[in-house]
C-alpha cells in the first residue's frame, strides 16, 4: 500500500498534460486519437526490417507507427544494447567473426566486439551492415522520430542491477522527464521482480508485466504494474474483463497489451475482446484491420495519468 500511496502522490503532483503535436506519421497512430487498440511495432517493424535495429525503428515510423517495442540487455563491459536473444547467433554474423567464442552469449562480448557484427544480412542483403544499437543510440533515434517506447528488460536475472542502469540511461537521454514519463514510455518484463524493482525505483513510470497470471492472482500484480501483457493465444474476453476490472499501480484500470499478432483476422478478433494494445511485427496490417473496431480502447495507453482518480 505504501507503493500505491507514493504512486498516487506523484501522479497527483503531475497534474494534467499539455498538448504537444507529434510528426504527421506518429500523429496518425497516436493512441490518444486512435479508434482501436494501440498498435506497437514489435522490435520495430520487424517483418520489414531487421529486428531491434535503427532501421526497424525508421520502418515503423515510415508506416506511421507511434509506438515501438525493444529488448535491452548488457554487454560484458557493462554497456546496454538492444537485442532480443540472450545470444548473438540468430541475428548477427557472430559465428563467422568470432568462431571460437561459442555459445556467443551477449554477456560474454564487449560493446566494441558487438559493434563489429553485421545485424542485418541475416534478414536481407539490403540491410547488410546494420548494427546492434546501444540503448543510447536507440533512444536518440526514437526521439528523432517523435515515437514512443515500450521497453522490455530482457532476462534481468542475467544482469543484476539492470533496472537501475536502464533508468539511469533513460534519464540521461531525457526520457524520465515529465512529458516522456506521462506520454511516451512503458517499461515491461517477464520478470515480476524486475517490474517491481522499476516501480520501486521510479513509481511514476508506467510498467507492464509480460505473461498471463491467473485471474485470482491479478490483484497482486495490480499493486506494482499498470499493464498485463499476455500472449494473444491465452487471451479471452473474460480475461480482458478481469484485467480491466482492477486498478493498477497508478489507480487507473489495468490495461492489456497482447502479443504477437501479425494478421488481420486475429487482430480484429482481439480488438473485439477490448484489448488496449496489440504488439505486432506488421503494424500496418494490424492497424488497417483494427481501426474503428474498438472505440478508443487505447485511450489510456499513452502513458498519461491523472493522479489517483479514474480517468
Amino acid at each position: 500500500m505504501h507503493t500505491r500511496t507514493v504512486a498516487a502522490t506523484v501522479g497527483a503532483l503531475l497534474g494534467f498534460s499539455a498538448l504537444v503535436l507529434p510528426t504527421p506519421a506518429a500523429q496518425a497512430a497516436d493512441s490518444g486519437t486512435s479508434h482501436g487498440p494501440v498498435v506497437v511495432a514489435h522490435r520495430g517493424a520487424s517483418a520489414y526490417a531487421p529486428e531491434n535495429t535503427l532501421e526497424a525503428i525508421d520502418k515503423a515510423d515510415e508506416l506511421g507507427t507511434a509506438w515501438v517495442e525493444n529488448d535491452v540487455q548488457r554487454t560484458k563491459d557493462g554497456e546496454l544494447v538492444v537485442i532480443h536473444d540472450t545470444d548473438l547467433k540468430r541475428t548477427t554474423d557472430v559465428e563467422q567473426v568470432f568462431p571460437d567464442r561459442s555459445p556467443w552469449k551477449v554477456a560474454d562480448f564487449t560493446l566494441a566486439e558487438i559493434k563489429r557484427l553485421d545485424a542485418g544480412s541475416w534478414f536481407s542483403p539490403d540491410y547488410a551492415g546494420a548494427r546492434v544499437p546501444t540503448l543510447e543510440q536507440y533512444l536518440k533515434r526514437v526521439s528523432a522520430n517523435h515515437q514512443k517506447l515500450l521497453l522490455e528488460i530482457k532476462a534481468p536475472e542475467l544482469y543484476p542491477g539492470i533496472e537501475r542502469q536502464t533508468l539511469r540511461e533513460l534519464r540521461g537521454e531525457g526520457w524520465l522527464d515529465w512529458y516522456h514519463v506521462r506520454h511516451k514510455l512503458i517499461i515491461q518484463s517477464f520478470s515480476a521482480d524486475s517490474v517491481k524493482t522499476v516501480h520501486k525505483l521510479r513509481p511514476d513510470v508506467k510498467t507492464g508485466f509480460l505473461g498471463t497470471p491467473a485471474v485470482a492472482d491479478l490483484p497482486q500484480y495490480a499493486a506494482f504494474t499498470d499493464q498485463i501483457n499476455p500472449n494473444y493465444k491465452t487471451v479471452t474476453p473474460e480475461y480482458v474483463a478481469a484485467v480491466h476490472a482492477l486498478r493498477g499501480a497508478h489507480w487507473r484500470p489495468l490495461e492489456l497489451f497482447t502479443w504477437t499478432i501479425n494478421d488481420g483476422p486475429n487482430a480484429t478478433r482481439l480488438a473485439g475482446y477490448g484489448v488496449d494494445g496489440i504488439i505486432t511485427n506488421t503494424p500496418d496490417v494490424v492497424r488497417e484491420a483494427t481501426e474503428g473496431d474498438a472505440a478508443d480502447a487505447g485511450s489510456g495507453a499513452s502513458g498519461s495519468f491523472s493522479g489517483a482518480t479514474a480517468p
